[in-house]
């Protein structure tokens, strides 16, 4: 089962012995989590706060294990308590990378069987950047890639790649190939469903699907490319378990 155990090369505690069953969170972004999302995460989930994300975690009852970030939007509150309990790891304000990317990478070092990004905000190019940063390729290793933003939830596959998704009947779910193309893509359990079909950048053909598998159970695969699928999970927890 995973663990959270001081690191003793930080003074304030931190993670060690992370290891690959891990489900690691990180919470980002400048929107407060809704209860129904936080309701998700599991109580052995690591959580690591993005800069100001660190201050919406605790507000949501949620104790990071980590925080990352050039620390310029975390309340000084927040970095006085971080610094006495978790992991800190800041960057200078002048990089070449999101303190969400950076979040992610640090989060992907430790080898989790799942990776989760909670977040939100009122700015579309944030929004972009944090969901297309689920699509780099340090993120492929990764079992199992997926997210909530904003309230909707998104499931991210790298190719080749086959998930099983378990959904609430009846809902919409949207396939997009958010960083170029994706090829060979199959989707079954819905009312349109696709076989080896190429799925072009960003294009409308993947869009506004329904759920019509009786139990909810949607079979997605890709076999090049990144697949980013908005969908409607009827059990978050177990939603994305590989197929």
């Amino acid at each position: 089962s995973p663990t959270r155990t001081p690191d003793p090369d930080h003074a304030g505690g931190g993670i060690r012995d992370v290891h690959v069953n891990d489900h690691i969170v990180i919470v980002t972004g400048a929107r407060t989590l809704a209860p129904e999302v936080v309701a998700t995460i599991p109580d052995a989930a690591i959580v690591l706060g993005v800069d100001g994300g660190l201050d919406l975690a605790l507000a949501a009852g949620l104790e990071p294990a980590g925080l990352v970030g050039v620390l310029d939007s975390v309340s000084s509150e927040g970095l006085s308590w971080a610094r006495q309990h978790t992991t800190v790891a800041q960057h200078p304000t002048d990089k070449n990378s999101t303190d969400t990317e950076l979040a992610l990478a640090f989060a992907a070092d430790m080898n989790p069987e799942r990776l989760t990004m909670v977040g939100g905000g009122d700015r579309l190019d944030h929004t972009i950047a944090a969901l297309g940063a689920l699509t780099a390729r340090n993120m492929a290793p990764i079992p199992v890639l997926d997210a909530w933003w904003d309230g909707q939830h998104v499931d991210v596959i790298h190719g080749p790649g086959r998930r099983r998704l378990a959904l609430d009947v009846g809902t919409t779910l949207s396939l997009l190939a958010m960083r170029g193309p994706c090829d060979k893509v199959e989707i079954s359990g819905v009312r349109w469903p696709l076989r080896d079909h190429r799925l072009e950048s960003v294009f409308g053909l993947g869009v506004s699907n329904e759920v019509t598998h009786p139990d909810g159970i949607v079979d997605v695969s890709v076999s090049g490319g990144v697949l980013t699928v908005f969908d409607a999970p009827a059990t978050p927890t177990e939603s994305s378990a590989p197929a």
